[in-house]
């Protein structure tokens, strides 16, 4: 780029403020556990809702998983207890409606229901957490005849409000752009 003036400089403010804006507001995810539904016991027939639900989205070390919930609660528990679906003294244990739970370490975080029978229903989940510097765990193969996924939207979104902000900052830069590109 060539040295700023005073005007230049200017022009770039809303850009660099619009990328940190962007990068910042992306270091972390907060997920809701069920969507609108909530934190419920899923419907018979529907055991692996919150697991299913769980293997289609990239939890990474930072991001929260948040539960809302009525007459109900949420225990963080170990993978024994998960399987047994009991614990005397889980990990942490919330009944408050509202739980908040940061991921803040890599590896599988294990969620059941507090109330007697819930997690036998299914009201269960495994949270796989990835640390920054890990490869993306394999997408899990589409059922067959169905078309391959895309972009996932959250992705999209940062590539639709960035390719804007660096056409610009490209052709602050250099007024050859516009003759390289187009």
């Amino acid at each position: 780029c060539r040295p700023a003036s005073g005007a230049m400089a200017n022009s770039l403010l809303p850009v660099v403020a619009l990328l940190a804006l962007l990068f910042g507001a992306s270091r972390a995810a907060d997920f809701e556990v069920g969507g609108d539904a909530g934190w419920v016991v899923p419907s018979a027939g529907d055991s692996g809702t919150y697991n299913d639900w769980a293997s289609k989205n990239r939890f990474l070390v930072g991001d929260s998983v948040h539960f809302k919930y009525k007459a109900d609660s949420v225990m963080e528990v170990t993978q024994e207890e998960y399987d047994k679906c009991g614990s005397t003294h889980p990990i942490f244990f919330s009944n408050n409606g509202d739980t908040e739970v940061r991921l803040d370490r890599p590896g599988p975080f294990y969620f059941i229901s507090g109330v007697t029978g819930h997690c036998e229903r299914g009201q269960k989940m495994v949270v796989k957490v990835i640390g920054q510097n890990e490869p993306p765990p394999a997408p899990p193969a589409p059922p067959s005849g169905a078309a391959p996924a895309g972009i996932g939207s959250a992705a999209a979104m940062v590539t639709a409000a960035l390719l804007p902000a660096l056409i610009v900052l490209a052709c602050l830069c250099s007024p050859f752009f516009f003759v390289v590109v187009f």
